[in-house]
C-alpha cells in the first residue's frame, strides 16, 4: 500500500516571476564574467599591435566584420552596466535605497545609464 504525501512544491520558473532586482543581479554576474573574458580580447588586441605593422592589419581587418562590431559595443554596454550596478552598490553600502519604492526606479535608471552611456561613447567614437 502506498501512502500519498501531499506537499507543497517549491515554485519553478514557470510559475515563479524574477523580480527586475534578481534579473540585475544575474546580469552583473554575467557582465563580470564576460568583461573578463573581453579583456583576453584586449590583450590579444595590444599584442597584433607590438607585432608590426602587418600583425596590426591583419587584426583590422578581422574587427572589421560586423559581429566583432556588435561584440565590442555588447562589451562597451556590458562595461557601463557593470559600472552602473557597482554604483547601486555602493548606494547600498550607505544604507540608502533599500525602500522597495526605489529598487525597481534604480534598476530601470541602471538600464537606461548603461544605455545612454554607450550611446555616448558611439557618437564620440
Amino acid at each position: 500500500m502506498t501512502v500519498k504525501h501531499s506537499r507543497p512544491t517549491s515554485p519553478h520558473l514557470q510559475i515563479y516571476k524574477l523580480p527586475l532586482t534578481g534579473i540585475m543581479s544575474i546580469s552583473h554576474r554575467i557582465t563580470g564574467v564576460l568583461l573578463s573574458a573581453g579583456l583576453l580580447l584586449v590583450v590579444c588586441i595590444f599584442y597584433a599591435i607590438s607585432q608590426g605593422e602587418n600583425s596590426y592589419a591583419a587584426m583590422q581587418s578581422v574587427a572589421n566584420f560586423w559581429f566583432v562590431k556588435l561584440m565590442y559595443w555588447g562589451f562597451i554596454y556590458a562595461l557601463f552596466f557593470h559600472l552602473c550596478h557597482g554604483l547601486r552598490h555602493l548606494i547600498w553600502d550607505f544604507g540608502e535605497g533599500f525602500e522597495p519604492s526605489l529598487l525597481d526606479k534604480y534598476a530601470k535608471i541602471e538600464l537606461v545609464a548603461a544605455f545612454i552611456l554607450t550611446l555616448a561613447t558611439w557618437i564620440f567614437i
